[in-house]
């Protein structure tokens, strides 16, 4: 109940500093999937919360969840903390958990916010849980413009084959064609909104 009453604000905020989604739909409206979006600003996860119709639970790095204020109200909203730098066992065993429950869980590849609006080279995490689960991948590409002027744009899901193994080679390979998938977005973003 408390995701979609904030959503509900957020949403309300949104439509008054003129964003808008396209895309919509390319959103599988059952079954396990792995979100993945660009990330340039602390509001993403609100964004593209407020862009898809379905509940996403999204990681988020570990610190978020040391203020005491905030810990309860992002707990409440389906995220949970990932410890940056080695491998979280428990953060992927909560995300396998909710993809085998055909929940969405949305990921950031680049890790961080990028400094500078350009890509950054992915992690692994975002890939690996899509190949171990067989669940799609849904590539989503934020654009905020001068004026806050946001557009999401919500590209086709990518599905791997069950014969792929989440090998490092194969894990680089999906998480390169992931950030690709972004940045085709994005261009297509700037191409008919900017």
């Amino acid at each position: 109940m408390f995701y979609y009453l904030a959503r509900f604000i957020c949403r309300v905020i949104l439509v008054l500093k003129r964003w808008e989604v396209r895309g919509e739909a390319n959103l599988p409206m059952s079954g396990g999937l792995v979100l993945v979006a660009n990330h340039t600003s602390y509001w993403d996860p609100v964004v593209v919360g407020c862009a898809i119709n379905r509940r996403v639970n999204f990681m988020a790095k570990a610190e978020l969840f040391d203020n005491q204020l905030l810990n309860p109200v992002i707990r409440a909203l389906g995220t949970f903390p990932v410890r940056r730098g080695g491998t979280d066992r428990a953060a992927i065993r909560k995300a396998l958990a909710l993809l085998e429950e055909g929940q969405i869980v949305g990921v950031f590849p680049e890790g961080t916010r990028s400094q500078n609006g350009e890509l950054q080279k992915p992690h692994l995490g975002a890939a690996m849980l899509a190949l171990k689960t067989g669940v799609p991948i849904l590539p989503v590409a934020i654009r905020v413009a001068k004026g806050h002027f946001i557009k999401i744009n919500i590209g086709k899901p990518i599905i791997y084959p069950a014969t792929v193994r989440a090998s490092r080679a194969e894990l680089e390979k999906a998480s390169n064609m992931i950030m690709s998938q972004i940045a085709a977005l994005l261009k297509e973003n700037k191409r008919n909104y900017f």
